[in-house]
This record gives C-alpha cells, structure tokens and sequence, in this order.
C-alpha cells in the first residue's frame, strides 16, 4: 500500500540526491564555495523529504516544499550569473565569495577542451587564470552551469508537484482515519457496553440480629 502511492516520489528523491551530489563534486573541484554551501543545504532537505515520505510525515514534506522554491530561486540567479544577465559577471569571484579567484571546473575541463598552462610574465604567478590557455572547448563552460541548473529547476519543479500530492494523501487519510475511527468508536461502544439491572443485596436472617443488637449499642 505504501510503494503504491509513495514509489515514484521516493524514487524521484533518489534521482535528486544523485543529480545533487554529481552537482556537489564538480563545484568542489572547482572550489565553488557558495554554490557547495547550497548543495550541502539541498541534500540535508531532500534526505528530509525523503524521510517525511516513507514516514508520512506531512511536516518534513511541507518544509522540502518551502525549501524547492528557495532552490529554484537560487538556480535561476547562477543561471543569470553565468549568462551576465542583469549586470552580474560570470568573470567576478561572487561563487567562492571573494577569497580566491577560482572559477568553474568545467571552464578548464569541459568536452574537448585543451587546456595549456602559458609562460609566467615578469608581474603574474603561476596559479593565476589568466596564464591558462583552454582552447577547443565543444560547449562553454557557462553553458554547462546553465545546464545544471536548468536540470536542477526541472527537477524542483516535479518534486513539489509530488511533494503536494504526498501531502494532500496523507491529509485525507488522516480525515480517514479519525472519521472512521470515531464511528468505530461509538459502535464497539454500543455494542459492547450495556446497562445490567443492580441486584439488590440480600442479607441473611442470621446477620439481621446482630446488626440490631449492633443499633442498640
């Protein structure tokens, strides 16, 4: 009964755990701080999600909810970063929150990409990205965030249509359950509890002289 309703949400929670993590170990080879914290954030909430739909918590679910919009904002803005939408620089260090001057992973190690390390110049150093030439890249690096994210908003998007129905089943069984339940209540209480008459207690003839003797003491 429960794999009936809850399989396909738990194994689309599954699905974003994968895609997330994926995400996770990119952006750490990247040393991309901000969008790490945020990954770390999101597999803490689909775990939780996860929880609330094998244990019919409606409570977990409603916070992964709240939270997949927060997701989904987050995502549209890197894809705004990326694409410099809006006076944003993909070029600025805002990923890894201005303590280094690493950018995305895949700007050096995207499909085909060849990437070649340039003679320092009497003012550089060496670990400096503008010594570093990448050359035929297939997809810009830009494009493959643009694509992650874009995934990850897809995958939102379905998750709080799920998490809605999840929620909604588990709200009208509960109803279920406490209207059914007090009907049974009742019933197994008038089928089960009935009114005896009380007999009245009989008292000997051979304790009615003691018990006056007792009265005139």
């Amino acid at each position: 009964g429960i794999c009936s309703k809850n399989c396909k949400p738990i194994s689309f929670c599954h699905a974003q755990l994968i895609s997330a993590l994926e995400r996770q170990i990119f952006d750490f080879l990247g040393f991309q701080w901000a969008p790490i914290l945020g990954n770390f954030l999101h597999i803490i909430v689909v775990i939780l999600g996860l929880f609330g739909t094998i244990q019919y918590r409606p409570r977990y679910i409603m916070v992964y909810t709240v939270w997949t919009a927060l997701w989904v904002t987050w995502n549209v803005f890197i894809i705004c970063f990326y694409l410099e939408v809006g006076g944003l620089s993909k070029d600025t260090d805002l990923m890894t929150f201005n303590i280094s001057v690493h950018r995305s992973w895949w700007r050096e190690h995207g499909p085909g990409c060849v990437r070649r390390v340039l003679p320092p110049s009497a003012h550089g150093m060496m670990d400096d990205y503008t010594y570093v030439s990448v050359t035929g890249c297939i997809v810009d690096f830009q494009y493959l965030e643009v694509i992650h994210s874009a995934v990850q908003i897809l995958l939102s998007l379905v998750g709080f249509v799920y998490a809605c129905y999840v929620i909604s089943i588990s709200m009208e069984e509960e109803d279920t359950f406490d209207f059914i339940g007090g009907l049974d209540t009742h019933s197994y209480y008038q089928d089960h509890v009935e009114l005896k008459p009380v007999k009245p207690v009989e008292i000997s003839n051979d304790i009615e002289p003691e018990m006056r003797l007792l009265n005139l003491t």
